[in-house]
């Protein structure tokens, strides 16, 4: 029988001490080790496997140890067990030690054979958490590189099934679209190509958008990369402040989105035309372009886009040094037929992009044109004359020297269509041109001026008298030639198909002109005079009174002179049609207004009583008016809210939707935590 070891030691090993170790018999009932000078050695092996020194029975001393006869000999052989021992237990260590087999040992060559054979896309993505390598190969692989898994054998069919026609079953619904955003910090390669794993069970992204980028692991090419090789369907792709990319990441997405139509590229300096020319080659569905700020674009990318993407209908190019007229004409020239949308803004341009868009933009409906600080009044002229513009609908300039009366004359003449206009900051335009340019705009619905300080009172009636039936909305903001005119004209216009006023930021109007355009204009329905603050109840009372259609929205934030009696006989006159009322900044208006609106309204669904002065008594008005349904009522700032306000606040019931308290400094976190329980359905600002 071998000896016995404790602790569960290898029996080999202790077999192999047993036959080689010298033993020595001890008292008769057994054998143990005896070995002197190196017993230490041997125990401290020996302690490795047990912790004890290996015993045997009496009777195998007998056939061992016979021939022993000197101490000194069985020393020198333990010494040599012992090493022989130590070099074993070593040995065996070693190879216990073994690395395990893994996949990470095998090269990406092989892992790629692996990963792209992944049943579905559950698998794909668990495998893509397992390390970053895994989640670049997978990133690297394009969907047409998937394995195909087998197809199912079909199932027999169940005879105990109820049979049901093909078309009482229900439709099954689409899959919605596949669209995401990142921003900030969180754009980095990494997540995008998590990203579009992930959606590659689906059919990948098909609308994405990079706003920004982590300041030290922002998205490169590596991360469009693995884009466009796990989405091929993508339609959509914004890249915004995103310094690292490259022409080579928009090659990989020409590469590998062929259906891409609309891309975006907002300040990415590393971005140049042979990045253009790619997609122009790769994604001839392109329909829209915007670039803005990409110091690396020029006129080489737009040409090449015109004349490979023949679906082009909209394009939108801001502030890119580097594009003059060759790159604008050559894109206009060859989009000619499906180009519908321009804006142009910040450009090195001058007259000659002005005449091609005027010659071929046969099917732009919407032009905008800003800071073109180099083109001047012939362009504008040239450009109405060429008679190209058939169909523009829409027509915005913004800080353009070039528009002068000459020019607007031009531009209503030759362009039948136009609906829109909007000048703003176009100082060289004045009554005269105005008057001409209503007077040829048979089709204009909308006249909006900004900052048009050319323009007085005068021009505006003028225009009136020549507007059209289809003329509904003015907008003048800001516009410091507008003042109070000292003697009304001989034949004041009557403009029954205005429905939209806006007369907002103009510090010379006062209460003579409001009382005007309230004479001329009887079938107002929106009303914004915010900022107004000459205006007082004198000038907007005739305004009510001979409004003979119902109002439905009135803007009076900033009248500061208004008070309780203009909003009363407001309320009063068309309480039944009323459904947004701004009084924002009204210091005047206090708990009486509410009183009437509590009475008169019955649609109103938005009120702003910000910076007011009402109080909690007001409050408990507009709560106990059971036919009002508010769906946003702001106090903000009103400093004479306090909490005795929240149990009415709290009985505005269900339709309300938003209520802001920010700056209502009475009322405390507490109430409002009370409040946001009760109101739990409410988007509560505090």
């Amino acid at each position: 029988m071998l000896p016995a070891l404790s602790g569960g030691a290898d029996p080999a090993v202790a077999a192999f001490l047993f036959v080689l170790v010298v033993l020595i018999p001890v008292g008769g009932e057994g054998v143990s080790l005896f070995l002197g000078d190196s017993e230490t050695c041997l125990r401290s092996t020996l302690t490795e496997y047990g912790g004890c020194l290996v015993s045997a029975p009496a009777e195998f001393a007998g056939l061992f140890c016979r021939g022993v006869q000197q101490r000194k000999r069985s020393m020198v052989a333990a010494s040599a067990v012992a090493a022989a021992a130590a070099e074993y237990v070593r040995a065996t260590k070693k190879q216990r030690q073994l690395p395990q087999p893994s996949l990470d040992a095998l090269p990406d060559e092989c892992l790629f054979e692996i990963l792209r054979r992944l049943p579905g896309g559950s698998e794909r993505g668990a495998s893509a958490c397992v390390s970053r390598r895994w989640l670049a190969l997978l990133g690297s692989i394009r969907a047409s590189e998937l394995g195909e898994a087998a197809a199912p054998a079909p199932a027999l069919p169940d005879l105990n099934e109820e049979f049901v026609m093909e078309e009482d079953k229900d439709e099954v619904p689409a899959e919605p679209c596949v669209e995401r955003a990142i921003e900030g910090k969180e754009a980095t390669d990494v997540r995008l190509a998590a990203m579009a794993v992930v959606a590659g069970s689906r059919g990948g992204l098909e609308k994405l958008a990079v706003r920004g980028s982590h300041p030290t692991r922002g998205v490169t090419d590596q991360g469009l990369s693995a884009v466009a090789r796990g989405s091929p369907n993508l339609c959509s792709l914004a890249l915004w402040d995103v310094p690292l990319v490259t022409d080579a990441g928009l090659a990989e997405i020409a590469a590998g989105c062929p259906l891409l139509e609309r891309l975006d590229i907002s300040r990415c300096p590393l971005i140049t035309d042979k990045g253009l020319i790619a997609i122009a080659q790769g994604c001839p569905n392109l329909v829209s372009l915007t670039i803005e700020a990409c110091s690396g674009v020029g006129n080489d990318g737009l040409r090449a886009i015109g004349r490979c993407c023949a679906k082009l209908q909209a394009v939108n190019i801001k502030n890119c040094a580097h594009v003059g007229d060759q790159g604008i004409s050559s894109l206009v020239c060859s989009a000619t037929a499906s180009l519908a949308k321009i804006r142009l803004q910040g450009l090195n341009i001058t007259d000659a992009s002005l005449a091609v868009i005027g010659y071929y933009g046969k099917a732009v409906t919407d032009l905008t044109l800003t800071r073109l600080a180099t083109v001047g009044e012939r362009g504008f002229w040239v450009m109405a004359n060429a008679a190209g513009l058939q169909k523009l609908r829409c027509l915005n300039v913004t800080s353009c020297p070039g528009v002068t009366d000459l020019a607007l004359a031009s531009i209503a003449k030759f362009c039948p269509s136009l609906k829109q206009l909007y000048l703003r900051k176009c100082g060289h335009v004045s009554d005269a041109g105005l008057k001409a340019f209503t007077e040829s705009a048979k089709v204009l619905e909308n006249l909006q001026l900004e900052e048009c300080n050319g323009v007085t009172l005068v021009g505006i009636l003028a225009s009136l008298l020549n507007c059209g039936e289809k003329f509904r909305a003015l907008s003048l903001v800001k516009c410091m030639g507008i003042k109070d005119i000292c003697s009304a004209p001989a034949q004041l216009p009557l403009c029954r198909s205005l429905r939209f006023l806006t007369i907002k930021d103009c510090p010379g109007f006062t209460d003579a002109s409001l009382a005007v355009v309230g004479m001329i204009c009887p079938q107002l329905e929106q009303v914004n005079l915010s900022g107004l603050g000459e205006v007082t109840d004198n000038g907007l009372l005739p305004l009510i009174r001979s409004s003979e259609g119902g109002l439905i929205k009135v803007d009076l934030s900033g009248c500061k002179n208004i008070t309780d009696v203009a909003v009363s006989s407001l309320v009063k006159a068309h309480g039944k049609s009323l459904k947004q009322v701004n009084l924002e900044d009204c210091s005047k208006i206090t708990d009486a207004s509410l009183f009437a609106i509590s009475e008169s309204c019955m649609e109103l669904a938005e009120l702003d009583l910000s910076n007011c002065m009402v109080s909690d008594y007001g409050v408990a008005i507009l709560a106990s008016a059971r036919h009002l349904k508010l769906r946003v009522l702001s106090l903000s700032g009103c400093s004479k809210v306090t909490p005795k306000s929240v149990p009415f606040l709290g009985n505005l019931g269900q339709s309300l939707e938003g209520l802001n308290l920010q700056f209502c400094n009475m009322i405390g976190n507490h109430n409002i935590a009370s409040l946001e329980k009760k109101l739990w359905w409410c988007d509560i600002l505090a």
